[in-house]
């Protein structure tokens, strides 16, 4: 059973999981993991899903991920009949006014999202049971220095385009780390861990009032693209930054430690072990 906070009731919830059984098959019995080379050592598994998920015939799918808590396809841009495709609804926009951007520091994307505060690049810091550094995530070109990094992990029913988090310019591409697709269901952290290792990462270097920061966007099973749709070096507080095609996934923000004051109640929760659910441009600190 997995639980997290819903920010906006302060209520614990239990999160329904999309693929659960198939989740489970992979990473909690013997015969699915020894599948593991196959299944998520290649892009190959989940460039094959992209192309299903882009075909005209999966747009049945779509009335089946609409139908899962915490899915709000009243949200999209398009009635759900207008979609021609799975992944064109999974990647849908929203209507104007959905996600107001808050003052202060914004959540880049819809999700669950853990603080772990005060690291360094080499000093392992917790992942679901696991332990990563800022070097690894980084593949060895981490900053020096000590950071407060923000996890928030997107589940299938979220809405998927990610967006920044303050005024800032960036540099004007991202650094690609090629890498697995596993997922980043806590199902599967549980088994394998190091994810945020080992999938792909696309991270962006920032420059904001506060100081450098990161945006780390990690693709997982099933993502067979991560698309970057942001042009050009600066951008607005809550500009479209790219978005990810089917699949669970994740955006981590990384900053200067002490240079967002992150909203006492994800701190609170972080503590505790627990997951807050966020919106993008819902306010997380200052």
């Amino acid at each position: 059973m997995i639980e997290y906070v819903d920010r906006a009731s302060g209520k614990r919830i239990v999160e329904s999981v999309m693929g659960d059984k198939a989740l489970r098959f992979a990473y909690e019995t013997l015969l699915g993991r020894t599948l593991w080379t196959v299944l998520f050592g290649s892009k190959a598994i989940s460039a094959y899903m992209g192309r299903r998920y882009d075909s005209p015939k999966s747009k049945k799918d779509i009335a089946k991920l609409a139908s899962i808590p915490g899915c709000t396809p009243e949200e999209a841009e398009k009635p759900i009949a207008e979609y021609a495709s799975f992944n064109e609804f999974f990647t849908r926009r929203l209507k104007p006014g959905a996600r107001p951007v808050g003052d202060g520091i914004v959540s880049p994307a819809d999700g669950r999202l853990m603080l772990y505060l005060n690291a360094d690049a080499d000093r392992p810091f917790p992942l679901k049971g696991a332990t990563r550094s800022l070097r690894t995530v980084f593949e060895n070109e981490a900053p020096a220095g000590r950071y407060d990094i923000a996890v928030i992990r997107l589940a299938p029913v979220d809405y998927h385009r990610f967006h920044f988090p303050c005024d800032c310019t960036t540099d004007a591409a991202v650094r690609i780390v090629p890498g697995k697709y596993h997922s980043v269901n806590p199902i599967a952290l549980v088994r394998y861990p190091d994810v945020y290792a080992d999938n792909e990462r696309q991270i962006l270097k920032g420059h904001a009032a506060f100081g450098d920061f990161w945006l780390v966007d990690v693709g997982a099973f099933g993502v067979g693209t991560i698309v970057q749709t942001f042009a050009g070096t600066t951008h607005r507080k809550g500009d479209e930054k790219g978005y990810f095609k089917f699949g669970g996934s994740t955006v981590i923000l990384i900053a200067p430690v002490g240079a967002i004051t992150f909203d006492a109640d994800i701190v609170r929760n972080s503590s505790e072990g627990l997951e807050t659910r966020v919106l993008c441009g819902m306010r997380i600190g200052v």
